[in-house]
């Protein structure tokens, strides 16, 4: 009986279901010579002008002295590049360059595609749920990490 509820257990539903879902999109990355935490990286950047390195630890999930080593490949890869703050010169903002940016045309329309195919795969109002319950989580369990 406690196999049957570990294998239920929230963790564990969220790993396999990371295991089912983060291979397509690995593919898509993988196919550009990107890593899944440099395609983040960049999706991020797609979406803004800049943002600051400390802020984009945090949209990205990952911890900042691995994404320094991310900045630092996307920068020699010259899809990133990095700007000192001119008010706080300790603050340091990504920007994605023009290659970068181009490559969104070429992979935005595939990620696309590939969460279409998720999104058709359960009932649309399913779908809500799932996704406004693991925001809920997310949010109540983040509240309680910075209460205590």
């Amino acid at each position: 009986m406690a196999i049957d509820q570990f294998s239920r257990s929230l963790p564990m539903m969220l790993h396999r279901t990371l295991d089912a879902v983060m291979p397509r999109f690995r593919k898509i990355f993988n196919d550009f010579g990107l890593t899944e935490p440099q395609g983040r990286v960049l999706r991020v950047l797609w979406e803004r002008e800049d943002i600051a390195l400390g802020d984009l630890a945090k949209l990205t999930l990952i911890a900042t002295p691995s994404l320094v080593g991310i900045v630092d490949r996307l920068s020699s890869m010259a899809l990133v590049a990095r700007k000192r703050s001119e008010q706080d010169r300790r603050v340091v903002y990504v920007v994605a360059t023009d290659k970068g940016r181009t490559m969104q045309a070429e992979i935005m329309p595939k990620v696309a595609i590939a969460y279409a195919s998720l999104k058709q795969s359960v009932d649309a109002q399913l779908w809500s749920q799932v996704l406004d319950g693991l925001q809920q989580i997310a949010t109540v369990a983040d509240a309680a990490k910075h209460d205590g």
